[in-house]
């Protein structure tokens, strides 16, 4: 089949969605700007602070478009085939993923941005809350654990392009160091418009260019920062506590609005090489309904693999948690949060074309990081030329990188919010207190890991993830159905979420284990699944209770 055909109907796909059905969600939701958001509401300059659209859309963007949409796809393909991988993405961005994301965005707005757990407290009782605070807060632990590891991998290995070639540099240092000073640039921006305060235009055509050629500096500072995996993790584990106890402004805010950039860069260059590569499709169409192994069957294992690209729990916890306490008006909810989900599906298909444009026999040994660096790489070349094929490389390395830091913070950022809501902690050595309780779990695994322990967690971390966007979508249902408004377009899609992460949990369950020799990941990770699988069965008999009691309710009132 056609690269670019299937390209050019795909991003077809996405418009009319974010047009038609997305405009339908929001009609369902009765978007009024007459309503004051909590940014405005709350507005303290640090948490709660009204953004400009295009400004919140770029951070919210960079922030939930990280590793899920880049590696997931590349692993399902691998798998299964593209074919099943592009299906996925395209139905369930559409019908699910935007759902959850405009749809949590929308309730936290209107519950004062509050969190997810904080809104199923709300209408599903107190106990209920919590369980969804430890749901996440196990979540949370596994995206800082993988993403930290895959991260950690790309500051260090050299790319299998440069194998054979060449360098004068060090391809990992030069991730490494571009990476770095990207983050310092961040702040920097942020500290430029604090207190200078000039016009977007202007910090725009000024920042922009100083973070791409950042990948640049990086090939001439490589060999500066030379450090094996494990220390590179616990240096970016330190990072993230370091940055989730900062004002928003100083570097969440820039280095999101950067990090957009970076993003629609790479977009850009995904739709040159497709248009204008002259790219033809190497890996199979389907593959095989059960590959073996850990990923096992198609179903339930390729919608819980490709983690973010259709449909992710992570999202939501971005929309309640940063995003909602920057939306000016609500007429941005549609624009941030069905066009942000929107734009992820797009990104999941770059990522899949990287892949689909590679033999099986040449991606043996190579991390989705490299595959997809190397891919982005080869696009760059179309525009600059193949002799700078080791710039361009590296820039898609560092590309992936700042996609994973943009996510890394944000979920201790998270999961700070919740320890300290846990345990009543308040002020800044509350959040201390928050942020140091989370880095326990994740230190311990990176400290005692072995180099590319991520695929242990990937799977799990995948399922985790998209029962989290089942039981954001429980806790939305049942809020609608309080409210007496329209159900289905959220009760069908929480129905699917739920059956295939459950399923795929048991799964992982079983599969961990009967494999487990002694305290290792497999069974961290099997007892971790078990505890996962009974919070979601805790919280869907509770929802089911509670619309019974309210159906009932209503019956009664009737008879009256």
């Amino acid at each position: 089949m056609n690269l670019t055909f299937l390209a050019l109907g795909f991003a077809t796909l996405l418009v009319m969605a974010y047009r038609l059905y997305g405009g339908w969600v929001a009609r369902r939701f009765a978007i009024d700007d007459q309503r004051t958001t909590p940014a405005h509401q709350f507005n303290d300059g640090v948490d709660y602070v009204p953004t400009r659209p295009f400004y919140l859309f770029g951070q919210h963007f960079s922030a939930i478009a990280a590793a899920g949409p880049i590696a997931g796809p590349i692993l399902a393909c691998q798998a299964f085939g593209w074919l099943p991988c592009l299906l996925w993405i395209g139905l369930g961005v559409v019908l699910i993923g935007a759902v959850h994301d405009f749809s949590a965005l929308t309730a936290s707005v209107r519950h004062g941005a509050r969190s997810m757990a904080e809104i199923t407290r709300e209408h599903l009782g107190r106990r209920a809350g919590r369980a969804m605070m430890v749901f996440i807060w196990i979540a949370l632990v596994y995206v800082v654990i993988a993403f930290a590891d895959i991260t950690a991998a790309s500051f260090v290995s050299a790319t299998e392009e440069l194998q054979g070639v060449r360098v004068e540099f060090n391809p990992g240092g030069a991730v490494a160091a571009a990476s770095i000073m990207y983050l310092l640039l961040a702040v920097l921006l942020g500290l430029v418009q604090r207190f200078l305060k000039p016009p977007l235009w202007l910090v725009t055509i000024i920042f922009v260019p100083a973070a791409l050629g950042l990948a640049w500096l990086g090939t001439h500072l490589s060999h500066l920062l030379i450090l094996d995996a494990r220390t590179w993790a616990l240096l970016i584990l330190v990072y993230c506590g370091i940055a989730s106890l900062v004002p928003v402004w100083a570097l969440l805010q820039p280095r999101g609005y950067l990090g957009g950039f970076i993003l629609y860069l790479a977009l850009a260059l995904g739709v040159i090489g497709i248009l204008f590569g002259g790219y033809q499709i190497k890996q199979e169409a389907f593959r095989a309904w059960d590959v073996g192994g850990m990923t096992g069957t198609l179903f339930p294992f390729l919608f819980v693999t490709i983690a973010c690209g259709a449909c992710s729990g992570f999202h939501g916890l971005v929309c309640s948690g940063t995003t909602s306490k920057q939306v000016d008006r609500e007429s941005h909810l549609q624009k941030v949060g069905y066009g942000g989900m929107m734009a992820e599906g797009f990104v999941a298909l770059i990522s899949l074309v990287t892949v689909m444009i590679v033999t099986q026999d040449d991606l043996k040994g190579l991390k989705p990081g490299t595959i997809y660096g190397n891919g982005i790489g080869d696009f760059l070349t179309l525009l600059i030329g193949r002799e700078n094929l080791k710039f361009a490389v590296t820039f898609g390395a560092m590309a992936f990188s700042t996609f994973v830091f943009d996510t890394l913070d944000v979920s201790m950022r998270l999961s700070r919010y919740i320890v300290q809501e846990v345990f009543g902690w308040r002020g800044r050595l509350g959040a201390l207190g928050g942020t140091l309780v989370t880095m326990v779990i994740p230190f311990y695994v990176l400290a005692t890991a072995e180099e590319g322990m991520y695929l242990h967690f990937w799977t799990l971390f995948g399922a985790s993830n998209q029962l989290l966007a089942g039981l954001s979508l429980l806790a939305i249902t049942v809020w609608l159905y309080q409210a007496r408004q329209r159900i289905g377009f959220i009760l069908f899609p929480m129905i699917f979420v739920l059956t295939i992460t459950l399923w795929s949990l048991a799964k992982l369950t079983i599969s961990n284990l009967q494999t487990t020799q002694g305290l290792d990941i497999r069974l961290i990770n099997g007892l971790t699944a078990v505890v996962l699988i009974l919070l979601a069965l805790y919280l869907a008999v509770t929802a089911l209770f509670k619309l019974r009691g309210e159906r009932n309710s209503s019956l009664a009132l009737e008879l009256q």
